[in-house]
């Protein structure tokens, strides 16, 4: 399964391999997911609680379990950056985002299966999607996750309009700050964002 062209994305079959069909690829996932080497992110319509209830199931992300694995599989040799003063690829945005992913994961109890979820909205000239909605307690959390210190927040703020939901989050390399409706935690504070809406 070609995980480098579908993880941060919505999995599409057609994408994930070229040689078996849907059926094998449906198979192969399961048994992935079973394993804990790969999570569903599932795609949420948020209009209440739980998340889960709002599930469409045949729309959903995919993350792998091990974020090393993945910059493998995307060909990345980090050692070649560690030192650079630019680090610049074009999958930036997905390593992110399954870091993030990976963070959240390490915070459920480890007895019982993590729920992960997504919010997109499919509308002709206006899509919209937020990378991750967390439920803690009764709120939900809308979650954006950036790899840079720049990038527009529109999705979020479209969500937290039309949910009518207070506060949202941006994650990237900025430092722990706030805008307007929007908490701003780096990528290293994701711990501290979970221990806040705890």
């Amino acid at each position: 399964m070609k995980f480098n062209s579908i993880s941060g994305n919505k999995f599409t079959f057609s994408k994930a391999s070229n040689t078996a069909n849907q059926k094998q690829i449906k198979e192969t996932l399961q048994l992935l997911v079973m394993a804990g080497l790969a999570y569903k992110v599932q795609h949420s319509s948020a209009s209440g609680l739980p998340l889960g209830a709002g599930v469409r199931p045949n729309k959903f992300k995919v993350i792998l379990f091990d974020h090393g694995i993945f910059q493998r599989i995307l060909g990345l040799n980090l050692s070649n950056h560690l030192l650079a003063n630019d680090f610049s690829t074009i999958n930036k945005g997905n390593l992110a985002e399954q870091f993030v992913g990976m963070e959240f994961i390490k915070y459920f109890s480890p007895h019982a299966r993590p729920q992960l979820y997504y919010w997109h909205r499919e509308k002709r000239g206006s899509n919209a999607e937020v990378d991750y909605l967390l439920q803690i307690n009764t709120n939900i959390i809308p979650v954006e996750v950036k790899s840079g210190t720049q990038g527009k927040m529109q999705s979020l703020f479209l969500f937290l309009k039309e949910k009518n939901i207070p506060l949202g989050v941006r994650i990237s390399l900025e430092n722990f700050s706030q805008y307007d409706k929007i908490h701003v935690y780096p990528l290293y504070g994701v711990e501290n964002l979970l221990r806040f809406y705890a």
